[in-house]
């Protein structure tokens, strides 16, 4: 890479080699030891996700972008992190443009020597971003079987008649080494003739489907799709060549701005599968009826503008099996969708147009149904007739009531979703009937509907998956639950603005694993937690009033051992009542051992934000047995009334004693204790930390600290820190004068893990000067200081 070429486009269709040949460059600058402070490589994809490709970005150059909510101020961060270091950022697969600014990526000069490089299918995203081309094209022919035949083994050349086949094979790869290198190892050690001459005919015939995929990825869509099997897009390349040069059995117009449907002659009787996905077609004209008698498969979706569709337009489809008008704007169905008595899925989600539907029940062979996002306001016509179906999504916003005793006769179901439950619509009656139900999502308007619903269904612990909504998820919360909803754990619970007034008003299933409360009131004292959640892994609280306590110890003693003695994830936030995360009894002798031994045993991660009333995160007696010994992260961020991390209750008058409190955390990596300004003790005055690998501490604005309690290792008889490779402290200079310590060198063995501009006078000697930058504005990051703006 000259020095006056900042930013480089590699560019050529997909499986050509981009990648493979940046990994190649990616690990020789790895081995240019001075080249480049920081070569980076993240993988961009399709949609472009700027929060992800900034955090991408950030992790790279160790900067934390997460107290950092817009764009923007991301961008500004990661802009100002990146400016202060000589990097190589290699991105690749990159489809969509944006700019260098809009992320926080700084522009590569010669005066910085900072390199971009970036691989993408799209020209005009390389032009876009000013790069200089680099083209790679498709490996010649001879190339090409050399290639294939170093995969597949060259002993393959002694089969009878072989080599006509193979050549045949590998021109069908045109040239891209992914599909040579995929297909030959597909066919490696295949000996008989035939099983070469039936790879050559499926390759030929290979169904296409246009979605960008994961370059990883070739799976059956949702496990119901018999007729469209997504896949690699190298093979969907491919597979446009062959439908060229092989029989007419294929017609990919896909993305080619059609605003009409193909001429009636462009589709013949040999047609398999029909693809018009992602056009601006906006009808099918009357009487437009193709005769396509082996048609499979026929794809529409993404014609957001298509309106209306001949009435006969799939009279001469009798073998359809796939057919997907999804994301269109069609407002009613053709009756002659009645008489395809062979399909097998037919989706419309996002048809939020569609008003009516023609009767189902002739479509005995039907085993998908998808109606997510349709404008219904009734359930389709004869569904309860579709004695083989076995996925359903009923997720229609103006769906209100489904008739009673049409979900129970679909005993082949094995995924039910539906939008809204109210009181009168599907029961859980009905859904127990579902003996082979293996995925259920739905959303309740009504709490008790919910805890109603729970309670009488039996059905929760052969599920493998389920996702149950409560209460209003519209405005800014929506954001909220689309993140839980497409995240996590397969067995999860969201209530978002319910109301809790009496602890039975909540029944949550027993084998719960991810549970998120948002924008809830609870009346008086309530526990969310009634009875043993042994299988609850994750846990958020957050923007909710009445909340007093998480757990309590006056619980029975089962409950209170195992309620969250498999939780690893603890969040609360903004929890405005909030006064313990343990509720322990007046008197320490009511702290029953089992809790002690067993209450956030597994907890890995807890975080607190805003919860004012909060005095103290944890009573000391939770760590004698074998609480939170598993703890990786403690984050405690404006908690104003916080005092200490670690409480203990006082000793009697008269029974006090010196013996040291050694609180022993051993998993314990990541410390951050923010805008706590009432905190005054992080544990116990006896007490002393023994936090054997912790790396990042991190204590701002917290100015009545007057200890940091940390028990140091010893190395050469010395005090150490061997873990430790960040320390943040954004607090004052006399502040920091003012600490005490457990051992006069601890704060030496420290220092030089900090540094901030305005108190270069006072370090030590040996530490680097980074004059120039706000005060407390320099941290220190495995081995060196980066600036944190």
């Amino acid at each position: 890479m000259g020095h006056e070429v900042g930013i480089i486009g590699v560019c050529g269709i997909g499986g050509v080699g981009k990648t493979t040949v940046m990994k190649h460059i990616h690990n020789e600058l790895l081995n240019e030891v001075g080249r480049f402070e920081k070569v980076v490589w993240v993988t961009v994809s399709y949609p472009l996700n700027v929060f992800r490709l900034q955090d991408d970005i950030a992790w790279a150059m160790n900067t934390d972008l997460s107290n950092y909510r817009g764009e923007l101020h991301r961008a500004s961060r990661l802009m100002e992190a990146m400016k202060t270091v000589k990097y190589a950022l290699i991105l690749d697969d990159v489809w969509d443009k944006f700019t260098l600014h809009s992320i926080g990526i700084p522009k590569p000069t010669m005066e910085n020597g900072c390199k971009i490089v970036i691989t993408s299918r799209s020209i005009d995203v390389c032009n876009y971003l000013r790069c200089q081309v680099v083209k790679v094209p498709p490996l010649p022919e001879l190339e090409s079987l050399n290639l294939f035949l170093d995969m597949v083994g060259q002993d393959v050349l002694r089969i009878p008649n072989l080599e006509q086949i193979l050549k045949l094979m590998v021109a069908e790869c045109a040239g891209l080494p992914l599909a040579i290198v995929v297909i030959a190892g597909s066919m490696r050690g295949v000996q008989d003739i035939f099983e070469w001459r039936n790879a050559l005919r499926e390759l030929r015939q290979c169904v296409v489907d246009t979605e960008k995929d994961s370059e990883d990825e070739i799976f059956k869509q949702e496990a119901y799709d018999e007729a469209c099997v997504k896949m690699h897009d190298v093979v969907r390349d491919m597979a446009l060549c062959i439908k060229s040069t092989g029989p007419s059995r294929f017609m990919v117009k896909a993305r080619m701005r059609l605003t009409e449907i193909p001429d009636e002659d462009e589709w013949n009787e040999d047609l398999d599968k029909v693809s018009l996905m992602k056009n601006e077609i906006s009808y099918i004209p009357q009487n437009m009826s193709p005769k396509c008698l082996m048609l499979s498969t026929l794809t529409l979706k993404g014609n957001n503008r298509l309106r209306e569709i001949s009435e006969c337009f799939f009279t001469n489809m009798p073998r359809l099996k796939f057919l997907d008008l999804s994301n269109t704007g069609i407002e009613v169905l053709p009756n002659s969708i009645c008489n395809l008595e062979y399909l097998t899925t037919l989706i419309l989600c996002g048809c939020e147009s569609l008003k009516h539907m023609p009767s189902l029940s002739k479509l005995k062979a039907l085993k998908k149904l998808d109606l997510d996002g349709a404008g219904l306001c009734e359930a389709p016509e004869g569904i309860e007739m579709l004695e083989n179906l076995q996925y359903l999504d009923l997720s229609c916003p103006k769906l209100r009531v489904l008739p009673e005793g049409k979900i129970s006769k679909l005993f082949r179901l094995q995924y039910l979703r539906k939008h809204k439950i109210f009181s009168t619509d599907i029961r859980a009656e009905e859904v127990a009937r579902l003996k082979m139900l293996e995925w259920f999502e739905v959303r309740f308007v009504w709490l008790k509907d919910f805890s109603s619903f729970v309670s009488k269904l039996n059905l929760f612990g052969r599920l493998s998956h389920y996702s149950l909504e409560v209460g209003d998820l519209g405005g800014d919360k929506k954001g909220h639950f689309w993140e839980f909803k497409n995240n996590g754990l397969p067995k999860k619970v969201i209530l978002i603005g319910c109301q809790i007034r009496a602890k039975d008003e909540l029944v949550l299933p027993d084998d719960l694993q991810e549970l998120r409360i948002e924008y809830c009131n609870v009346a008086g004292d309530i526990s969310i937690f009634q009875k043993d959640f042994t299988q609850l892994r994750t846990c958020a609280l957050e923007i909710c009033q009445g909340i007093g306590f998480v757990v309590s110890s006056s619980s029975s003693s089962s409950t209170s051992s195992t309620v969250m003695n498999n939780l690893e994830v603890l969040t609360l936030n903004s929890l405005f009542s909030l006064r313990d995360v343990v509720k322990v009894e007046k008197t320490r002798a009511s702290l029953a051992p089992t809790l002690s031994l067993h209450i956030f045993s597994n907890l890995k991660q807890l975080t607190v934000c805003n919860c004012s009333k909060l005095k103290k995160l944890f009573p000391c007696e939770l760590l004698q047995g074998q609480g939170l010994q598993n703890l990786e992260l403690i984050e405690v961020n404006n908690c104003k009334g916080m005092e200490e991390i670690i409480g203990w209750e006082e000793e009697e008058e008269g029974n006090q004693t010196t013996t040291p409190i050694l609180i022993t955390l051993p998993k314990l990596r990541i410390l951050k204790l923010q805008s706590l300004s009432e905190l005054k003790r992080i544990c116990p005055e006896r007490g002393v930390m023994v936090c054997e690998s912790l790396n990042s501490i991190n204590i701002n604005v917290c100015l009545k600290i007057k200890r940091i309690p940390l028990c140091l290792g010893r190395k050469n008889a010395q005090p150490s820190l061997p873990a430790v490779k960040y320390i943040s402290i954004f607090n004052s200079k006399k502040w920091w004068e003012s600490l005490e310590w457990e051992n006069p060198d601890d704060k030496n063995v420290i220092l030089p893990f900090l540094q901030c501009s305005s108190c270069d006078t006072w370090l030590s000697s040996g530490s680097k000067n980074l004059n120039g930058f706000p005060e407390s504005s320099i941290e220190y990051q495995s081995g060196q200081f980066v600036s944190t703006f």
